[in-house]
């Protein structure tokens, strides 16, 4: 019987180890890969690769958090790419129709971004208040959304891109530069430092860990959980609009399919980065890092020429892959 009871407590203790291993892995995955790639690629480290590379884990940054926002409240957002789409193609029918009126270009400016974050809070709130308070599944519900946006977006631009942006959007959100970084990456650091300081230092914060630890609890707690689940869908579609919107000062133009292939990597992000589907468990740091793999394994196949085809297929693999050690460190 103590034999018995030693030999439980010893795999008990391997199993805890591994798990705690397998949580630190993933801050080396993205330092790794890079000088994985790099051996067969040199360019992959290259000034102006690596300076691209920064820009692109910019983007993937801000939408990794704001589906990190809502997997840590044990929700989870499909119609991520469809909120970018509709955001984009708002605030540029917007700006086109008001740059030719003769309002000064600063207004036309803020009233697509003004544009563009509304749309993107209504459709977060939509998501927030089918969740919280008519009990929908969240998978149900942002599948929903997300035909239903990506369908308005098209049909409001007739499935063509929307030109005539003012030059003054995309110098303000994609060109310029400050202490030799460009506007993203100050954008993406602003972000992810404020939610994180959300996170840690907010009663808001705090409540959605809580809410994804245990909501029973949370409630019998005193904590409004179905506020809070409607809270945590609108602050993450409102980052997904911010992004959306610096991808739309990056290509100039309003593209109906614009955040077509974004959903797939940003759940990739959050999930690689350690953040557990579980919920309760994971913080920005993990989709950062997350963002950061996902960046480096995009660029370096773009690089090496992979195959479109073949890099979908691996990002599938390493999302599985990281869902299985997720699932094994829970266990754990």
């Amino acid at each position: 019987m103590i034999r018995t009871l030693q030999t439980g407590g010893v795999a008990q203790r391997c199993r805890a180890g591994v798990a705690c291993a397998s949580r630190n892995l993933f801050w080396l995955l993205a330092p790794v890969l890079l000088l994985g790639l790099a051996l067969v690629e040199p360019r992959i480290v290259s000034g102006r690769n690596l300076l691209n590379l920064l820009m692109q884990t910019s983007y993937m940054a801000i939408f990794a958090t704001a589906q990190m926002v809502v997997i840590l409240a044990r929700g989870f957002d499909l119609s991520l790419g469809a909120c970018v789409s509709l955001v984009s193609v708002c605030a540029a029918l917007a700006m086109s129709a008001l740059g030719s009126t003769g309002i000064p270009v600063g207004w036309v400016v803020l009233a697509g971004v003004a544009a563009g974050l509304a749309v993107g809070g209504l459709l977060g709130l939509f998501n927030g208040w089918c969740t919280a308070r008519l009990r929908v599944n969240p998978f149900i519900v942002t599948l929903g959304s997300m035909s239903a946006a990506f369908g308005i977006a098209s049909m409001v631009t007739g499935g063509r891109p929307v030109f005539d942006l003012p030059d003054a959007f995309s110098i303000v959100l994609y060109e310029a530069s400050w202490m030799g970084l460009s506007v993203p990456v100050w954008i993406a650091v602003l972000l992810c430092l404020g939610t994180h300081l959300m996170l840690r230092r907010t009663v808001f914060g705090r409540s959605i860990v809580l809410v994804g630890s245990n909501p029973v609890a949370t409630a019998v707690a005193g904590i409004a959980v179905r506020r809070t689940t409607v809270r945590v869908y609108l602050y993450a579609a409102l980052l997904t609009a911010v992004g959306a919107l610096m991808l739309t000062a990056r290509t100039g133009s309003g593209e109906p399919g614009m955040g077509s292939s974004l959903l797939l990597p940003s759940i990739a992000a959050a999930v690689v980065g350690g953040l557990s589907l579980q919920g309760g468990v994971g913080g920005v740091l993990n989709a950062v890092m997350g963002a950061l793999f996902i960046s480096v394994l995009s660029n370096g196949m773009n690089l090496i020429e992979v195959d479109g085809y073949l890099q979908d297929i691996v990002l599938g693999a390493v999302i599985l892959l990281a869902l299985y050690l997720d699932r094994f460190r829970s266990r754990a």
